[in-house]
């Protein structure tokens, strides 16, 4: 039996529900993690170092489809909870098109200034083509990744999570044929283009083919419509979805300060390390990401619904639910840092060791981390796009940057890897802060 949004969550049907939003993130990660294995163990360190120089670049030109989604999302489970279908479908609908105009728009500016970018990174020589090659290419298929990013949220809006899961799991199987043909078969030259050729399909076919199923006659309770311009909700859904924004933009900023700060403490070494611990952190934090995007449509239509014992209830859940998770994955991160390390970087004894140290220190940021990612989401979810930015960019960027700024001059490059647990712990507390701040405005 389908799980709609009025139901009763219990911790089963409440995991149910959110499953394939978390199996959707983390799976998406893995395919992320498989093509950096392709590019380092058959391209080299160089190109590994390039993709993981640019690649914050391609992710905050992508926002968009965070924006739209997460911030849409929450507009329309909200419209759906007040039983205004045609206007939520409308919503939806609006949100499609605009994804993919501005994908279209970032697409064309990031092919422009691809080089000047990579430069203004640091890149110079064999590093620099590398990232402007792989950065134009890529840059080709965004439009359809921001769509994917669109409607990773809304395939739970429509409650058909486990398609969206469904369609992730074919386009990471596209990515995957196609780095182990594209990436293992071509001459050593052409493995960094090969990389890049079958992640941007991949992404092609996880913003096509949910286009084609809202489009024809489902038994969703969403589809695309023809609509009209609605500037109060496309206002609401940047509001709302401005958390994800600064969360990505300043997660990806900081992102490139690490590099910048590893050029200047251990070169391409340390940001190819770095890389990998993006690599394995992602696919960690996914399943906080995921969960956050499985739960937040039950939170907005409970709140639409006026339903506050209920939404109680989900809260107190999601809060046990994001701490046993988060307990698990730091045993997992400190008890396999070296195997994860030598997945990537066997070729090298060096990375290994540089990789599984600096690791064991990153992995304690997970104990904080999920709360941070919930307490930003749960808001976003309440329509409260202020405070889900406020955390989302004091965790992401004010944090992260203080401390990688800082840290490094005392610890050197340990305090690169402190400066993440550091940060992540003061963005729990302030997300919890604000939980309990807001408990009555909310009813919860």
């Amino acid at each position: 039996m389908r799980i709609k949004l009025s139901d009763h969550f219990t911790y089963k049907k409440l995991l149910k529900f959110t499953m394939p939003s978390i199996l959707m993130m983390v799976f998406t990660s893995v395919y992320g993690m498989v093509d950096g294995f392709f590019v380092s163990n058959f391209a080299g360190k160089t190109p590994f170092a390039a993709v993981n120089l640019i690649f914050p670049l391609l992710m905050i030109l992508a926002t968009v489809g965070f924006i739209f989604g997460t911030g849409g999302t929450a507009i329309v489970a909200k419209t759906l909870g007040e039983e205004d279908k045609k206007r939520a479908n409308e919503y939806f609908s609006l949100f499609v098109l605009v994804t993919l105009f501005l994908g279209v728009l970032f697409a064309v500016i990031g092919i422009i200034f691809a080089r000047p970018l990579s430069i203004m990174l640091g890149a110079s020589g064999e590093l620099l083509e590398c990232s402007v090659l792989y950065a134009r290419v890529i840059l080709l298929a965004l439009p359809f990744f921001c769509l994917q990013l669109l409607f990773q949220s809304f395939f739970v809006t429509a409650e058909k999570p486990g398609l969206g899961f469904t369609i992730t799991l074919i386009a990471g199987v596209t990515n995957m044929v196609l780095d182990a043909v594209l990436v293992g078969f071509l001459p050593l030259e052409h493995k960094l283009l090969g990389a890049a050729i079958a992640t941007g399909v991949s992404q092609i076919v996880g913003g096509l083919v949910p286009i084609i199923y809202f489009l024809r006659k489902n038994d969703s309770i969403l589809r695309i419509v023809k609509t009209k311009f609605y500037g109060n909700a496309l206002v609401k859904a940047v509001v709302n979805g401005s958390s994800e924004f600064m969360s990505n933009v300043s997660m990806n900023l900081v992102g490139m300060l690490y590099n910048i700060q590893l050029l200047k403490y251990a070169g391409e070494s340390g940001v190819a390390s770095y890389g990998v611990m993006m690599y394995i952190s992602f696919m960690f934090a996914s399943a906080f990401i995921g969960y956050s995007i499985g739960v937040a449509p039950v939170v907005g239509f409970n709140y639409g619904a006026k339903r506050n014992k209920e939404l109680k209830e989900i809260l107190i859940k999601s809060l046990i639910i994001t701490a046993i998770l988060s307990a698990v994955m730091v045993f997992v991160a400190e008890a396999f840092a070296n195997p994860l390390a030598f997945i990537f970087v066997g070729y090298d004894k060096e990375l290994i060791s540089l990789t599984a140290s600096g690791f064991r220190i990153f992995a304690i940021s997970f104990l904080f981390m999920g709360f941070a990612i919930f307490s930003s989401g749960f808001f976003t979810a309440l329509s409260n796009g202020l405070i889900s930015a406020l955390v989302s960019f004091l965790r992401t960027l004010v944090f992260q940057a203080g401390a990688v700024l800082l840290l490094p001059l005392i610890f050197e490059i340990e305090g690169i890897w402190w400066s993440v647990v550091v940060a992540e712990f003061m963005a729990a507390i302030l997300g919890s802060l604000f939980i309990i701040i807001k408990r009555k405005k909310y009813g919860y």
